[in-house]
Parts: C-alpha cells; sequence; structure tokens
C-alpha cells in the first residue's frame, strides 16, 4: 500500500540553497573571528599574567627569608 503513496517531500529550491550557504559561510566566518579575538585576548591576558608573575618571584628573591636564618643554627 505504502508503495502505491507518492512521496509528498518538496525538493529544495536552488535560491533557498544558495542563501543557506552564503548564511552559513557568514555565520562561520563570524565565528571565527571571534575564537580568534578570544584567543588573541587570552594570550595578552597570560603574558601580562606571566610578566607580573617574574616581577614578583624576581622581589621575593630579592627579600630577606627569615626562615634561613632560623636553619643556619
Amino acid at each position: 500500500m505504502s508503495k502505491d503513496l507518492p512521496l509528498i517531500i518538496p525538493s529544495p529550491q536552488p535560491q533557498v540553497e544558495e542563501s543557506f550557504a552564503a548564511y552559513q559561510t557568514t555565520h562561520q566566518f563570524y565565528h571565527e573571528v571571534q575564537v580568534r579575538s578570544e584567543h588573541q585576548q587570552f594570550c595578552e591576558w597570560y603574558h601580562t599574567t606571566a610578566e607580573r608573575h617574574r616581577q614578583e618571584l624576581k622581589k621575593m628573591r630579592g627579600e630577606f627569608n627569615i626562615m634561613q636564618f632560623f636553619r643556619r643554627q
């Protein structure tokens, strides 16, 4: 019986496919721009944080270590 019934599935129109393709390309482009921007911001944050930590370490190495005073005895 199902063989006698025609399939009622409209075929997609070429104009619709083209507009979806353009939308998909545009969406992918803006997504890529956003991902790269977020990555760039993360890299900048990482470098500034690493530099601040290097400066703090240098400062701590120059300070007097009270624990060494007690260990010498």
